[in-house]
């Protein structure tokens, strides 16, 4: 501010903004967000504008996860504030993905459309949350980002749960235990295991549902996992 500087202004508060939202600190930290996303309007500054968009996406995302993890409830169910908080989120994802299209910043318009199925998901919107996840397995595999890729079939196996659709969950859980062993990520390969367990029980494969519980187990005590 001293020096004029006003593009290190509007990242200064975008970092401050970051570590505000890690510490849980969200209406504060959204201010610093805003300051940073109004700071790049006023300078054109288009990747700037588009970070800030992120960013406050992801602090309005934060905080709604902080609100519902008080009130252990089923995506969908939500009280009123948390429903709004996730529908703002939603809104800042939107406008930085049609931004990041506008930049062609295909790494960007990933991230934007995991958040977006990840806020959808949480809102009970099902359908659409798999729409997005979809656009985001599309650019996982483009980049060759293996764990992006994983992070989606798992998610997209989440939402196919919530519709009823138990075959089609558990061909995204199978790919989602593949890649895990491809990345040799044994906590996320246990939790492949656990969520084939329990949609082979809901399709009353009992059998498979205890050879994949079976596995989970091995896995956790090899963890020391308690």
């Amino acid at each position: 501010r001293t020096i004029g500087d006003r593009i290190g202004e509007a990242k200064a508060s975008g970092n401050l903004g970051n570590t505000l939202k890690i510490l849980g600190q969200f209406d504060e930290a959204v201010v610093c967000c805003q300051r940073h996303l109004d700071i790049s309007q006023e300078q054109g500054d288009k990747v700037g504008e588009a970070r800030a968009l992120y960013n406050i996406g992801n602090v309005y995302h934060a905080k709604g996860k902080h609100l519902s993890w008080n009130m252990a409830q089923d995506p969908g169910y939500l009280p009123q504030e948390v429903k709004e908080t996730l529908q703002k989120a939603s809104e800042y994802y939107e406008r930085n993905l049609s931004l990041v299209k506008e930049l062609g910043d295909r790494a960007a318009q990933g991230r934007a459309y995991g958040n977006l199925g990840n806020t959808q998901y949480l809102l009970g919107n099902f359908s659409e949350a798999i729409a997005f996840h979809k656009e985001r397995l599309a650019i996982a595999k483009e980049f060759g980002d293996k764990a992006a890729e994983r992070r989606a079939y798992s998610n997209l196996g989440n939402a196919h749960i919530f519709l009823g659709r138990f075959d089609i969950s558990a061909e995204y859980y199978r790919k989602t235990l593949q890649l895990s062993r491809q990345l040799k990520d044994q906590a996320v390969e246990a939790q492949a295991c656990y969520s084939l367990g329990n949609t082979y029980t809901l399709l009353q494969d009992y059998e498979r549902a205890i050879e994949y519980h079976l596995k989970h187990l091995v896995i956790a005590q090899e963890l020391g996992d308690r």
